[in-house]
């Protein structure tokens, strides 16, 4: 009897420590909206990524200067994160490089240029040369993040909504607000500050500009934007088009190969694919963008003829046919329409660029200036004669010192 007494005391004890570990663990376990996982993917030191920096700078002398603001290593993690796109949950991806040296930093968010091949995205390539660049940037105080874009990474199981506004702001606010949610339980040691800086190239620079809005228009004071730089971004969606389906030739096909797949996907304009363009090209169009190929293996899919590509029915119509007003409405939508914006910006675009001709920022600019923005906010810089890959370093180069410049002002 004595015994059993003891025996359920002891129970009883047990059982109560128990609830208050649990109890203790329960409430220690954070509760996130948009912070999933993070996984360290690989850490580089100072010596590192200097010496990466001045090899390369024999090749681009302008990356010598920016030796001068490195000054810790850099841990990068692939971050899994709860967002949204055609409003459907999607659990998306992306990289975060961040100083090894715990502290308070500033957060520069790059959106990367056109990738239709899945394993080349940023949380699947992450020792890629051309990511690591942009990794470095966290060795000179910033926490650095790089969306994956929905379609990709841990979303490849649907369509990247390629040039479309709405989920590509969505996704990377939302990623923002995870890199943020999950702080020091998630980066121990790391802070984020509400200062955000936005670096991009070609699609990135569209989508710089893009999110570069809406931060401004809608989401302030919840991103304390601080400044942009955008290189040879495709701001103007429909003259773009306009512009491409006017050429007898045009070297990438798959850039509008994937703006009709990507438009027809998440319904941008009515009109059928086989509307637009000619067979073969329009029955093979969707088997192309399923994160499998290359953009050059996509260009061997199709032509670079503009009239063997496109009907001509669709390029004698686009402007004014009413056949084609949700494709003309659709461009329209998701091109960064003119604001007097209050932030500083830098324009970056290579005065020998073929894939988007430089008219595009040189139209965003006087566009920008003649909605009221101060030409103290907005810089113009054209590089003479680059084309639009030659233009990828010099353009990030100086829009990494403007925007340092900004944040050290």
């Amino acid at each position: 009897m004595c015994d059993t007494r003891y025996k359920v005391r002891q129970l009883l004890i047990f059982s109560i420590i128990s609830a208050a570990l649990y109890s203790c663990r329960k409430d220690d376990t954070p509760e996130y909206d948009y912070f999933v996982d993070n996984r360290l993917e690989a850490s580089y030191t100072e010596t590192y990524i200097s010496s990466i920096l001045s090899y390369a700078a024999a090749s681009y002398p302008e990356l010598a200067e920016l030796q001068n603001f490195i000054s810790d290593g850099v841990n990068i993690y692939k971050v899994v994160y709860n967002t949204r796109v055609n409003g459907e949950n999607i659990i998306a991806s992306g990289l975060v490089s961040i100083p090894v040296t715990p502290g308070e930093y500033p957060v520069l968010s790059f959106q990367n240029g056109t990738n239709t091949k899945n394993l080349n995205c940023p949380s699947n390539n992450p020792l890629s040369i051309d990511y690591q660049f942009v990794e470095f940037i966290a060795s000179m105080g910033f926490v650095v993040i790089i969306p994956d874009y929905p379609g990709f990474g841990s979303s490849s199981e649907i369509p990247h909504p390629y040039l479309i506004a709405d989920p590509t702001i969505q996704s990377i606010t939302d990623m923002f607000r995870a890199v943020s949610e999950a702080g020091d339980a998630g980066f121990p040691g790391i802070k984020t500050k509400n200062e955000y800086y936005l670096l991009g190239y070609s699609q990135g620079g569209w989508a710089t500009m893009t999110l570069h809005k809406a931060l401004e228009v809608d989401f302030s004071p919840e991103f304390n934007l601080k400044g942009s730089v955008c290189g040879a971004g495709p701001y103007d969606m429909y003259n773009l088009f306009l512009d491409m389906s006017g050429l007898s030739t045009y070297p990438m096909p798959s850039y509008i190969g994937y703006i009709i797949n990507a438009y027809s996907e998440y319904n941008q304009f009515s009109n059928k694919v086989s509307e637009l363009m000619n067979e073969p090209y329009a029955s093979r169009l969707s088997s192309l963008y399923t994160g499998a190929f290359t953009t050059g293996e996509i260009n061997g899919q199709l032509t670079t003829s503009i009239p063997g590509l496109l009907k001509q029915e669709f390029i004698s119509g686009f402007s004014g046919s009413s056949a084609y007003l949700t494709v003309r409405q659709g461009l329209i939508n998701n091109s960064v329409s003119p604001w007097a914006t209050q932030k500083p910006v830098l324009l970056v675009h290579g005065s020998g660029d073929t894939h988007v001709n430089v008219s595009a920022t040189e139209t965003m600019y006087s566009a920008m200036i003649n909605a009221g923005t101060s030409s103290s906010l907005l810089t113009k810089m054209i590089l003479p004669g680059l084309d639009h890959g030659d233009g990828v370093i010099p353009c990030m180069t100086e829009g990494l010192r403007f925007l340092i410049s900004l944040r050290d002002q």
